[in-house]
């Protein structure tokens, strides 16, 4: 079963796929929740770090998410044994093109590279994780409704379980009928309910998004901090300009 899932592990996340028609799930806003942030580390390390690099990001930098090095050392090293080193996987892109015909993407920034018309990139991340679904008529026996007729499979399944898909015909605006999603049906139950699987979702989404740009709370409050001295300066300066031209006659 493991070597099974660790072939099924090697094929992209995100490719081979149609990306226009689902609209996208609103993802949690979870940056300043450093809980949530640390569990996402947990379970990237554990679920996507087996065939995807994140090659930007060192172990290291989790200590800012609370983590000592000792923390990280023993629960979150599987590919290397020190915690300066990148995330990377030992497959290298030439075996993933050899092998499956696309090497695995880097998901160190994926969360801003998959921002665009449909919604961010957390939203599009957040929304593919939660809508698989059993498809026979696919090579993995899965499909997802963001990302349709995607070639990875549902790698989170023993964790939401196994679902099918419900489509019903409706006529559409044009008069013609339009086979439409109308909502999942549990096949088997998995080891987490519903609320907790959106929730372990919800904090994957958090870390990649803070995998991306692990200053940006930094940067935002800097920012907010800058505004403020200008709105200040500017008023100081508006104030003197007028005191010394009052003066001039």
């Amino acid at each position: 079963m493991k070597k099974l899932l660790a072939v099924l592990l090697l094929v992209p996340l995100f490719a081979w796929g149609a990306e226009e028609g689902y609209a996208l799930d609103r993802a949690p806003e979870l940056m300043n929740d450093q809980a949530a942030l640390q569990s996402g580390a947990r379970l990237f390390v554990n679920y996507c770090l087996n065939c995807h690099s994140a090659s930007s990001m060192r172990y290291s930098r989790l200590v800012d998410l609370g983590l000592t090095e000792d923390q990280i050392k023993k629960n979150l090293l599987f590919t290397t044994d020190k915690a300066g080193d990148l995330m990377r996987v030992a497959m290298t892109s030439k075996d993933g093109k050899e092998w499956f015909g696309a090497a695995p993407p880097d998901l160190s920034v994926i969360a801003r590279a998959k921002a665009g018309e449909r919604g961010s990139g957390p939203d599009y991340i957040y929304s593919y994780l939660r809508t698989y679904y059993k498809d026979t008529t696919r090579p993995t026996g899965w499909n997802n409704l963001a990302y349709p007729n995607s070639a990875m499979p549902h790698v989170l399944w023993q964790l939401q379980g196994t679902r099918d898909a419900v489509y019903v015909d409706k006529k559409g605006e044009d008069g013609k009928p339009v086979h439409e999603f109308e909502k999942f049906e549990e096949v088997t139950p998995g080891t987490m309910t519903p609320l907790q699987y959106d929730k372990s979702v919800a904090n994957i989404t958090a870390f990649l998004t803070w995998m991306a740009e692990p200053a940006q709370e930094t940067r935002k409050r800097i920012g907010v901090w800058v505004l403020l001295f200008l709105g200040i300066t500017f008023v100081l300066t508006w104030r003197l300009n007028a005191s010394f031209w009052k003066e001039v006659k």
